[in-house]
């Protein structure tokens, strides 16, 4: 593929692409925590994920410094090759790790994700089945380089 080529399994139908003559930023759902109202917190997260797929969320108690070493840990990660970010993909039995893969109507999306926890080890559903109440220990995959 030559430079400047698009890769065609990034390529969406023209039917679900953008409608780029109307460009919508106004009105991006902005979610306070400081609010002691914690089921509107639910309701406005349920509604920002259903209209907006986003939202921002304020007063959430995370120190800046930390924000700041979540972001530089972040763009170290991503400007990795891809085959040193694979190493710690996410797999069947772990969700969390490296992940550039997902589909949106069976195309592509053009990015890559890193799932984690705050708190590890974790614990989740050992199956799909909700008869299973088994859970196994669920650990973050940390970049050796980070």
């Amino acid at each position: 593929m030559a430079m400047g080529e698009v890769n065609p399994a990034f390529i969406q139908d023209a039917q679900h692409r953008p409608k780029l003559a109307v460009i919508e930023a106004e009105g991006i759902p902005l979610i306070d925590l400081s609010s002691a109202n914690a089921s509107n917190h639910v309701s406005q997260i349920a509604d920002a994920c259903k209209n907006w797929g986003f939202f921002q969320v304020i007063n959430h108690g995370v120190p800046l410094e930390s924000r700041r070493k979540i972001w530089d840990a972040a763009r170290t990660f991503f400007a990795l090759p891809v085959e040193e970010k694979r190493k710690v993909s996410r797999d069947e039995v772990n969700p969390f790790g490296y992940f550039d893969t997902e589909h949106t109507k069976n195309v592509r999306d053009w990015k890559e994700v890193f799932d984690f926890v705050v708190r590890t080890p974790a614990f989740g559903p050992a199956s799909d089945d909700p008869e299973d109440k088994e859970l196994i220990e669920l650990t973050n995959r940390v970049p050796y380089l980070l």
